[in-house]
């Protein structure tokens, strides 16, 4: 077919099928290498060089078995695209492998030890490839841990130099009460601490069960040894740096959906920021602006817009991790029988992508905030857009009980009149009207001109906005201070 040289072969394009062309808050270096195919292919020959080396180790293996099966198990040595294929054999990518892995180990074993004794024994398909996910999953959230940490120190950074910095609080799309930029990146700051917290406390643990969950295969393998089916289980876990497990979990997937629940959490937090930016950075209101890089935030057609496209990419994997993670509770709903069907085989995509979202979204997360410019001549000026009708809560909290009631309204009442009557004058002029109006229901010996002026004082009635900020610093210390993170991913390449 004219065309079609390569077409369906990934590794005619370097070996990593999908680069994220239409995924572009992912399409980096770094979430390739640990999320593409192939991290997924050398975390299943991490899992099987690792049984081998526990199984030599107990002597299960013949000696010299695990440094064979090490050397057979180098990614380099497959064809991703060709596994991947071939995967459709027997439903999933461990069994094809598997194959190429044993040749690989018989013709690496020159003196004839029977290093193949070694791969794969009493495992099943589900261990291994769960198993991988596991170290896949570990190793991605190291790294996105890495850009969070520093997307929190950045923010409470904004929280300390800000603190004083007055803004508008906004309500159901309207102007509420005033507020601090200061607690506005608080707050930001306390949804992803709270978040990668969250994140940071879960387990990764292996998988072991053999073909049905009861282990039998292992104790057939282990009769006669000191060791047991669990003792080479948790061995195989220091091996690889997971955590034991009890029991096997083939259908019991809270380890899968609390990690999805953690993801989109982390998500959910960048998200609100990113949402947050976008309104924030119009050019009517104007308040932040995205930090500015060559060639990014352009238009194809208008080349006097600057796009904040940090936040639309963030802001793009926040909406698509609800849907990912309610995959990953369809599925564990329908984990049928011992070992399941299809279900399984739908929680493996939805998983990858929330990884591979993540990473991406917090790479862009962390150099929005620690290049975010605040603008607080523009917050001030929207602030004064509402005039002292903005202060009418605490006004009325203060000056309601000096009222007498009057027409048979209640101090209250009164106050509301004086609102509704303001709302009713021409915009330039509410701010005079409500000042009139107030001074007139008011006796200047009930009410001082200072007292009133202070009242009106957008700076007079922050409440505890200081106080909530320290609060929320200070219950997260590790997430405030900076961190240390190298602007190069493991290939070189510019982070995000």
């Amino acid at each position: 077919m004219t065309g079609s040289a390569g077409l369906g072969d990934a590794d005619a394009f370097g070996g990593e099928g999908d680069a994220g062309l239409l995924s572009p808050v992912s399409a980096s270096p770094l979430v390739g290498a640990l999320t593409g195919d192939r991290a997924v292919l050398a975390a299943i020959l991490a899992v099987e060089s690792g049984w081998a080396a526990v199984l030599e180790k107990v002597g299960l293996a013949p000696a010299g078995s695990a440094a064979v099966v090490s050397a057979a198990a180098e990614p380099g040595k497959y064809s991703v695209a060709g596994i991947a294929r071939r995967a459709q054999g027997g439903g999933n990518p461990v069994i094809p492998l598997l194959a190429d892995l044993r040749k690989n180990v018989q013709a690496l074993d020159g003196i004839g030890i029977g290093a193949g004794k070694a791969v794969h024994t009493s495992l099943t398909s589900q261990d291994v490839l769960d198993t991988a996910l596991m170290l896949l999953a570990r190793n991605t959230v190291e790294a996105l841990l890495g850009d969070l940490k520093r997307t929190t120190a950045a923010l409470a950074s904004l929280a300390e130099e800000h603190a004083d910095t007055l803004c508008v609080g906004r309500s159901l799309t309207q102007h509420s009460l005033p507020f601090t930029f200061g607690l506005r990146s608080a707050q930001w700051f306390h949804g992803v601490a709270a978040a990668g917290r969250e994140l940071e406390g879960l387990a990764y643990p292996v998988q072991f069960g053999g073909a049905a969950g009861t282990l039998a295969a292992g104790t057939v393998l282990t009769s006669g040894s000191p060791a047991t089916p669990f003792s080479l289980a948790d061995a195989l876990a220091s091996q690889l740096g997971l955590a034991a497990a009890p029991a096997p979990w083939h259908t019991n997937r809270l380890v899968v959906t609390s990690l999805g629940n953690a993801l989109a959490a982390v998500l959910d937090a960048f998200g609100k920021i990113a949402a947050d930016v976008l309104f924030l950075s119009r050019p009517e209101v104007g308040e932040l602006a995205e930090p500015r890089a060559a060639g990014r935030g352009v238009s194809s057609a208008m080349p006097q817009k600057q796009n904040p496209v940090l936040s639309v990419l963030v802001r793009s994997a926040a909406l698509q991790a609800p849907q990912l993670v309610a995959q990953l509770h369809l599925a564990a709903a329908n984990f049928n029988d011992e070992r399941p069907d299809a279900a399984w085989h739908t929680e493996w995509p939805a998983l990858r992508q929330l990884l591979a979202l993540a990473l991406g979204a917090a790479g862009h997360a962390r150099e929005l905030t620690e290049g975010l410019q605040a603008f607080p001549d523009a917050m001030r000026r929207n602030l004064d857009l509402a005039g002292p009708l903005l202060l009418a809560e605490g006004v009325g909290a203060a000056v309601s009980p000096l009222l007498e009631e009057k027409y048979g309204l209640t101090g209250k009442e009164q106050l509301q009149a004086i609102v509704d009557q303001t709302l009713r004058a021409p915009s330039g002029e509410q701010a005079a009207t409500y000042r009139k109006l107030l001074r007139d229901a008011v006796p200047a010996g009930v009410l001082t001109d200072l007292r009133l002026e202070e009242l009106l004082n957008p700076a007079s009635y922050l409440g505890e906005a200081a106080n909530i900020s320290r609060r929320i610093l200070a219950a997260f210390p590790e997430y405030a201070a900076p961190t240390a993170l190298p602007d190069t991913d493991p290939n070189g390449d510019p982070r995000g």
